[in-house]
């Protein structure tokens, strides 16, 4: 670890001075030689450098989502050319580049802070064996080399002899109580954001060996920082702790408000955000808008947590727009007017079209045509209720000949208001 820390001793300099700024500080508020001035110091130099490393943050999530995504076209490139590594290593960058994906994105963060790490393991190490380090000078040296977190010096490990521990002013006891703890919590903390990144913001519907890998790293990880914990000093337990429950606040905050598509916490955001669009029928945050845009271009691509999401809005009268807005639908602007005081013999599109539907037809309606059985005339044909009156009687009197297909109603011995007479032949 010391060779490792000193290749990165060129940045030494740089984490020195933020971590002596801060301490001048906290060191007005809790005084300059005590644990609190210079352990805040150090997580404060945790929260400075996490915040600067926020847009990587994010670029990391979004390389992520995408390998997720390409993680079925990758196995297909995998299978069609498990006899040929090139071809299926060229065929996986030919993917990448036509997807704009970087498998290296993920690793950005971690990679970006580890010079600031190694620095500052440097310079603990540093403070340990009684050395001036960057603008560290002699006061400031022996006044960290008497600050104590709980009983434990900054520049304390683990696997310390006593009679090191003692030059620092404590007992073998007391430092590895406290570094015990810490290490668990630094174990605890990463598994747990590793777990919830995988039971909770994963694509369910889709099972990759990408799945197995995290799963595996899951369980493979804290049992690294457990091993390599009992070799850090106090002050670099303090600073990984610190950046492991800031890792885990700030995947909570993206897990709940950003989730990947197809997975439980897409299905409890959905959930969330119908329950507010039904009540407001509006969509407010920024947030929403381009989540809600993103299911609406997808058309018949949603998965089914998406599709629920679609269908509740639909029920309650609302439809999700192009540009990430909701608005009533038009179905239940019809529902408004004819419940409505407006409503009329003519309201809305839909009730006209319904009264133009024509009936429907009898099979031997439909097979004698226009003519009806028996050698009748329908009374409700809308043809003939088109013809000019003057025009009857001459229909009438060509019924009355030998032959005719069809009489009128007073000729075939029909009443007009009472009931009907037995049809019977004409006689001439």
């Amino acid at each position: 670890m010391d060779t490792i820390a000193s290749l990165f001793s060129f940045i030494t300099t740089p984490v020195s001075w933020v971590i002596v700024q801060f301490h001048k500080v906290y060191g007005a508020i809790f005084g300059p030689n005590t644990g609190w001035a210079w352990g805040l110091s150090i997580v404060s130099l945790v929260i400075l450098i996490r915040i600067c490393l926020i847009p990587l943050f994010v670029k990391q999530i979004k390389s992520t989502r995408a390998m997720q995504t390409l993680q079925p076209e990758m196995k297909k490139i995998q299978e069609r050319y498990k006899n040929d590594r090139q071809r299926q290593s060229e065929e996986m960058m030919k993917l990448y580049k036509e997807t704009g994906t970087n498998p290296l994105s993920s690793c950005l963060p971690i990679l970006a802070q580890s010079p600031f790490f190694f620095a500052l393991y440097h310079v603990l190490n540093a403070i340990a064996t009684g050395k001036t380090i960057g603008v560290i000078n002699e006061p400031l040296l022996a006044s960290a080399r008497k600050a104590h977190i709980f009983g434990a010096p900054l520049a304390a490990k683990f696997m310390d002899s006593s009679d090191k521990v003692e030059a620092l002013g404590a007992t073998l006891t007391d430092v590895r109580v406290v570094t015990a703890v810490m290490i668990v919590l630094m174990s605890f903390s990463q598994f747990y954001t590793q777990r919830q990144l995988m039971t909770k913001n994963v694509d369910t519907t889709v099972k990759t060996p990408f799945m197995q890998q995290q799963k595996m790293l899951m369980y493979v990880f804290p049992v690294m920082f457990a091993v390599f914990g009992i070799n850090f000093p106090v002050g670099v337990l303090v600073y990984w702790l610190t950046t492991n429950v800031w890792t885990m606040g700030q995947q909570m905050y993206v897990i709940r408000n950003n989730p990947t598509p197809g997975s439980k916490a897409q299905a409890a955001y959905l959930e969330r955000l119908t329950k507010h669009v039904t009540h407001s029928s509006k969509v407010r945050r920024r947030s929403e808008k381009t989540i809600v845009k993103a299911i609406v271009a997808k058309g018949r691509d949603r998965n089914e947590f998406e599709r629920k999401f679609i269908n509740a809005l639909n029920k309650a009268g609302l439809a999700a727009q192009a540009d990430g807005t909701v608005v009533k639908s038009v179905a239940e602007a019809t529902a408004q007017t004819e419940d409505g005081v407006e409503t009329t013999s003519a309201t809305g599109v839909g009730a006209t079209a319904r009264r133009q539907q024509p009936k429907r037809q009898s099979k031997a309606q439909r097979q004698s045509g226009p003519k009806q059985a028996g050698g009748t005339t329908s009374s409700t044909s809308l043809e003939k209720s088109d013809e000019p009156q003057d025009a009857k009687p001459a229909a009438a009197k060509q019924d009355t000949k030998p032959g005719s297909g069809t009489r009128s109603k007073a000729q075939s011995g029909q009443r007009k208001g009472g009931p009907q007479r037995p049809k019977s032949p004409s006689k001439k």
